[in-house]
């Protein structure tokens, strides 16, 4: 790959991390034992509670965090749930075994349980480390063949779900459903990939690319529509079959973009 000398360089940057946990001789141990143990990672912050962890993390914009489970303003859950996207890796700290399987529910990279030890602190922070590097690889993989193809038929997008990292082509995707703040991306094999951002995301994202919002809850991939049918309200069906209503709103835009085509 071109990007083999960036990717390099990159991977000697720092991890930048946050530490929430509101008992000050955790957050005391763990900085001390990051600072001893974890040389790959960077310090920039921390908090002693679900609010001023939110802060912190839209203030500073972490690759990871040491989260504590329970604090005296709600839980590590509380916090998380305040973000639409989680753009950020997880390694949960608890003194509550219990806790674990709901912790790996939310996709954490790893838990570790208080007294932390340093060689767990040290793998968990490895592992984490290796899937920040995959992820910015494979973005990286996307950004180059991208620029090189200006056609959107061949442009991929990257889709980011808690257990994997897509690389789907544009021309594979036949359209989004909205799910609340989640959006169901369907594809030409019929795989639903579900992400954890609102279908406004993306049609701000493709709206350039092709793709068009038809109703409320449905953006569709143009060059897979097969048919319009005008009864009942108007309904797009695509190639593989799939029927998607049109909002009223939307009908004459659609049938002016017909006549553009």
């Amino acid at each position: 790959m071109a990007f083999t000398k960036f990717e390099q360089s990159n991977s000697g940057n720092l991890i930048r991390t946050i530490i929430i946990d509101d008992e000050a001789h955790v957050r005391e141990t763990l900085t001390h034992l990051v600072k001893i143990i974890c040389p790959q990672v960077q310090l920039v912050g921390e908090a002693f509670s679900v609010e001023s962890g939110v802060k912190k993390i839209r203030e500073l914009h972490p690759h990871l965090v040491l989260l504590d489970i329970r604090m005296g303003d709600g839980s590590a859950f509380d916090l998380l749930k305040k973000f639409e996207t989680i753009d950020f890796k997880v390694i949960f700290i608890t003194a509550y075994e219990k806790y674990a399987v709901q912790a790996f529910r939310f996709a954490a990279i790893d838990f570790l349980l208080k007294p932390v030890n340093p060689e767990d602190l040290a793998d968990a922070v490895k592992r984490a480390e290796s899937i920040i590097q995959h992820q910015l690889n494979t973005q990286l993989q996307v950004l180059e063949e991208n620029m090189k193809n200006d056609i959107r038929q061949k442009k991929k997008i990257v889709l980011k779900t808690m257990e994997n990292i897509y690389l789907i082509s544009l021309q594979d995707i036949t359209y989004l459903e909205s799910d609340r703040s989640y959006t169901m991306v369907y594809t030409l094999k019929h795989d639903r990939i579900v992400i954890s951002k609102p279908l406004k995301e993306f049609d701000e994202l493709l709206y350039d690319d092709g793709f068009f919002r038809v109703h409320k809850s449905y953006l569709i991939n143009m060059m897979h529509i097969q048919r319009f049918e005008k009864q009942e309200g108007g309904s797009i069906v695509l190639t593989n079959g799939h029927k998607i209503p049109v909002a009223s709103r939307k009908r004459e835009e659609l049938l002016e973009l017909f006549d553009k085509l």
